[in-house]
């Protein structure tokens, strides 16, 4: 490497080091981009800039660019009682050495939105409000594809940019190299081109968004010193104020934007901040003669992007190395780490082959800071669970610019009203499972491999390999046994399908062989994950095949046991899911409800089933003590923590006394579904399966082969079937007993991959799939579950009843293709032509031999989405550039009668 530097002559107070450093000592001086408009005269130890107030609404901590997005934006929305304190000065953290790139195009619809919203804060609303130009500069970006398969990731994201209106191109090498002469492209596969994208400058863009929030105040050197918190009569912590050396604000509402800082002031209030602090680097060149007004480019396949910097670029990317930053400085402003050469090697020689005039060219400086990063690579937002009215905006993963924007709006939304506007769980710090969030391994673990795949294709059934067997349920012993290949959901390891060739078990985390860690060899698991790295159907693809229809012809069983089980207890429990769920579930003891949970705005922040409980003695984990009104609430793993969290709002927000108890990790859960399925469990079960003794939609305490279970008649996979929810030491027996009974039955073990197709194919919701906190069960399809001939209220109801009286102007609708096509969400919706929307969830249905696809359209007129508007169209799906023909279908295609969840089978 130091003999390949001497060709980048760094400046002569920057040589390049030949050694490992991991000291992350910080030096003052450096000469970046940004440094001489943002550093200002005098420091943290000059006093605040202004007197602080007394009280404020809301207090904003932390003036990089999420705290700055914040206070405009919440300023915007009315709120002006509001104070900004940053430690030492605007942008003085993180955001002064962003690298500022602007990418409108990512494989998430949401992140589309937030994203657009940046740019338009940026490019027209603030330099129209304040008469002040932001910096911004619109000079394109191009992302380089050196194989199919990256490509193919582009035109997913080219027909996504159709449905928003965002102009992109993919093209040849040819093409490529006439737009951008110096690159070399004789590597290239194709490249997406996008002319809007572009670059920001983070001192205009923050001086900007304080001049125009008008706020009572943006206060610099003012380091906070300590957050109070109040605990009230019912036992809730909630935000009462915020210390520093020069006052205390008392204050309702705290916004954690502190950066790399934000876990310190976390623990301050005895929240959990699960970031990483780590290096992130970039180097800026000398002049390039014919850069100029050239594009952006990011090549991921190099982990490399070049970024427009004048005459020069800058240079940086992600390293399977990158390096911690385990004591993070409360003294650490406008400074900058000593940069790692070993470390930064890698970048260069991806840079170097993809524009070759690097090679001769020098380097002015270079730029190694502090950046946060997080388990998933995606920011921690909204109110924490810990403490009401603390907020958390941080750990953007080098992205705060990018998406300051839009959820600087979205958070502004959250502290206003309680819930954001956008579906923002993707960020929202309830993703995380709270036994996860204080765990050093899991976060460090995770982080890493989250940093060092950032630059990797987004596929459909990518896994984590860091952290784990987090959380493992009683049977994953003989399901790993019998081949079972697991996926991880809120750190609970649940099965994903069969492998038919013995067992792949996981392994210990081995840092992808970086930090000297010897990297796992003969690592099934992984071999079986990489052979799904497709847009096409993966190898296993009759596999899955055998499991849906081992379903639909006889009896498969399905461990379900990561699903979160809650009791809902106490003297207003009644009062209570009146209110929660959208459904009646009142009705008399025995009976299972599926129902929503909504918002005040009326979308749907939940979907699950609740049991109206027997009163009598406490039976556990069985039944709790009741004197009448106890239900058993049954919610998808993967959005327990969400889950919990809003019922346990919603009950404070309400003065409910009631007690909401969790028994997820005490049982287990599995369900038998298929056509032979009462045939198993009549041998397994005391108890008369009949129709007619036991009815759908119902649940009873039984005995299984000894054991006491609660069995309910349930589907998820549109057939006959049963759940069993068993006392953990009860499971082995229990499933060993179903498994005997259905030998002769050819009984399967199936997994969730089965189950997404089954359950698409009968036209069942996935709850942040095709439902989600901004869809309305009226636009879901899920009318039935709301009570609205009823005169209960429930939280959203007048919502859903002007919405009813308005008529809808978006629902969803199911689609499916003659071709044999995968497809996996975020292909484009064509009506008569015309774009109206985007595939939310999309699988192959085995049992009617056809790909099928959900989808959310609305009328491009502006008017209602009516059941004509989707019968009179011509409906053409767009996959990767390439248009299919697709039926519209208003009911399920798959058994619309709902005859055999009733066990009626021609």
């Amino acid at each position: 490497y130091c003999n390949l530097l001497t060709v980048w002559q760094p400046a002569a107070n920057l040589q390049p080091q030949c050694s490992r450093a991991y000291s992350s000592e910080h030096t003052k001086e450096k000469n970046v981009p940004y440094e001489k408009t943002l550093k200002q005269e005098g420091g943290a130890s000059s006093g605040p800039t202004k007197p602080l107030p007394r009280s404020a609404d809301a207090v904003v901590i932390g003036g990089g660019s999420l705290g700055c997005q914040t206070i405009y934006h919440l300023a915007k929305m009315g709120m002006t009682n509001v104070v900004l304190l940053e430690r030492d000065r605007l942008t003085a953290g993180t955001t002064w050495h962003t690298a500022g790139l602007l990418w409108q195009l990512r494989p998430s619809d949401v992140e589309v939105e937030l994203l657009a919203h940046t740019r338009n804060v940026i490019s027209k609303d603030l330099e129209e409000e304040t008469g002040l130009h932001t910096g911004w500069i619109q000079n394109g970006g191009i992302f380089i594809a050196s194989n199919k398969q990256r490509l193919d990731e582009y035109k997913r994201l080219m027909s996504l940019g159709k449905v928003y209106g965002i102009e992109s191109h993919v093209l040849s090498p040819a093409e490529t190299k006439d737009l951008y002469p110096l690159m070399n492209v004789d590597d290239l596969y194709g490249t997406l081109y996008v002319p809007t994208d572009g670059t920001m400058d983070p001192a205009g863009t923050c001086t900007t968004l304080t001049r125009a929030a008008s706020a009572r105040g943006v206060i610099e050197n003012c380091p906070v010193t300590g957050i109070q918190v109040r605990t009230d009569d019912l036992g809730v912590k909630k935000v009462k104020a915020v210390e520093t050396a020069h006052g205390t604000i008392e204050t309702p509402c705290v916004v954690n934007c502190a950066g790399v800082w934000a876990t310190k002031l976390g623990e301050m209030a005895g929240v959990k901040v699960p970031l990483v602090a780590m290096h992130h680097a970039y180097v800026v060149t000398e002049r390039i003669e014919g850069i100029q007004n050239m594009p952006n480019v990011r090549d991921h396949d190099a982990s490399v992007y070049l970024r427009l910097q004048g005459d020069a670029l800058s240079v940086g990317g992600y390293e399977h190395n990158p390096i911690f930053w385990d004591e993070v400085s409360d003294k650490f402003a406008f400074s900058l780490f000593d940069l790692d050469w070993d470390v930064f090697m890698q970048h260069i020689e991806g840079a170097i082959n993809r524009v070759p005039v690097l090679e001769q060219t020098g380097i002015k400086s270079t730029v190694c800071g502090p950046e946060s990063f997080t388990a998933d690579h995606k920011p921690l937002m909204g109110e924490a669970p810990e403490v009401r009215g603390y907020f958390l905006g941080c750990g953007f993963n080098s992205a705060g610019m990018m998406l300051g924007g839009g959820c600087g709006r979205e958070l502004a939304h959250w502290v206003i009203h309680g819930r954001p506007e956008k579906d923002m769980y993707g960020y929202d710090i309830r993703r995380f499972h709270n036994s996860l969030t204080g765990n050093n391994r899991w976060i460090r673990e995770r982080s890493h491999e989250s940093y060092a795949k950032n630059y990797s294709v987004v596929f459909p059934f990518d896994e984590p390999l860091a952290s784990r067997n987090m959380r493992r349920d009683p049977f994953h012993q003989v399901l790993t046994e019998q081949g079972c290949v697991f996926q991880e959901r809120h750190g609970w390891e649940r099965p994903g399908w069969f492998n038919k060739d013995g067992p792949a078990p996981l392994k210990n985390y081995d840092y992808y062989g970086s930090y000297d860690i010897k990297k796992n060899v003969n690592y099934k698991y992984n071999e079986l994950l990489n052979k799904e790295y497709t847009f096409g159907f993966p190898p296993h693809h009759d596999v899955i095949k055998s499991e849906c229809l081992s379903c639909r012809h006889s009896v498969a069983v399905f461990d379900m046991s990561y699903f979160g089980k809650f009791y809902l207890t106490g003297p207003d429990a009644k009062k209570a899911a009146d209110w929660l769920f959208t459904a009646d579930v009142n009705k008399k003891p025995g009976s299972t409800v599926y129902t929503c949970m909504l918002n005040k705005r009326g979308g749907a922040e939940a979907d699950l089933t609740v049991s109206r409980l027997e009163a009598g003695a406490a039976n556990l984990p069985l039944a709790p003590q009741s004197n009448g009104d106890a239900y058993y609430l049954a919610i998808g793993g993967g959005v327990a923590e969400h889950n919990w969290n809003h019922i346990r709002s919603v009950l404070q927000d309400q003065g409910f006394r009631c007690q909401l108890t969790d028994h997820s990790e005490d049982m287990g859960m599995i369900s038998i579904q298929g056509p032979k399925s009462r045939e198993v469990l009549q041998e397994v079960l005391d108890t008369d399966l009949s129709n007619e003794a036991f009815p759908f939609s119902t649940h009873k305490v039984v005995n299984a082969a000894g054991h006491q279970v609660r069995a309910m008649r349930l589907s998820f996979v549109g057939e006959l079937g049963w759940e069993l929810h068993i006392p953990k030491d009860s499971c082995l027996p229990v499933y060993n007993a179903v498994m005997a009974a259905g030998a002769k039955h050819g009984i399967i073990n199936s997994g969730y991959r089965a189950i997404d197709s089954l359950s698409i194919e009968k036209g069942y919701r996935h709850w942040h799939a095709d439902l989600r906190p901004d869809d309305t069960p009226l636009e879901a399809g899920l009318a039935f579950t709301c009570k609205l001939k009823s005169s209960i209220p429930f939280q959203g109801r007048d919502k859903l009843e002007k919405q009813k009286e308005e008529g809808l102007r978006r629902r969803i609708v199911c689609f499916t293709t003659d071709e044999k096509v995968p497809m996996f969400g975020l292909e484009a919706i064509f009506r008569n032509g015309v774009p109206v929307g985007h595939l939310r969830r999309a699988d192959y249905g085995f049992f009617i031999d056809k790909t099928i696809g959900y989808g959310y359209i609305r009328n491009p007129d502006g008017g209602v989405v009516s059941a004509n508007f989707i019968k009179s169209g011509e409906f053409t799906l767009e996959r990767m550039g390439v248009v299919y023909k697709a039926k519209a279908h208003l009911k399920s295609p798959f058994d619309p009668e709902n005859k055999r969840v009733k066990g009626i089978y021609a």
